[in-house]
């Protein structure tokens, strides 16, 4: 890229989880290296949008509690020394289609696993895997730290 570390972008998958957590920790290292902002985007869906439940009576409140829970998970990863190239986006709808979406033009996506069985993953499918073969750009998949590893 010729015109310079400004344009560089990391999206990463932010869901509150683990793997995820130490994914934006790792952008936020490859930034700082790098210069590239980092786009930290959390998926929301209305719950009941995907069962029987009917039409959301209070949609503003699942967005509010969203947002809610997306504001105290960047916290709980930086506390007060967040960095200044880490800017939150919040999108609803399925999270493998808005961080594939987001991929296009980014330099990296950044996404944690989870780390699920075989027979998990077949059924269900994985995020990081849909990522991994569909994202326009290169994808790095980070796994959460064991307990009682640095």
């Amino acid at each position: 890229m010729d015109s310079g570390s400004e344009n560089l972008r990391v999206v990463v998958g932010v869901d509150g989880s683990g793997p995820s957590q130490e994914a934006l920790r790792w952008a936020a290292r490859h930034a700082r290296l790098t210069g590239a902002v980092v786009e930290a985007v959390c998926v929301w869906e209305t719950p009941s949008e995907v069962g029987w439940a009917g039409p959301a009576t209070e949609a503003g409140f699942d967005l509010e509690d969203a947002r809610r829970r997306f504001s105290d998970g960047i916290e709980a990863v930086f506390g007060d020394a967040r960095p200044a190239v880490v800017h939150e986006i919040l999108v609803r709808g399925d999270p493998s289609e808005v961080l594939v979406k987001a991929s296009e033009g980014a330099d990296l996506l950044v996404v944690g696993n989870r780390g699920r069985g075989a027979f998990a993953r077949a059924v269900l499918g994985s995020v990081s895997q849909r990522c991994a073969q569909h994202a326009a750009c290169p994808v790095v998949v980070v796994k959460a730290k064991a307990a009682g590893r640095s």
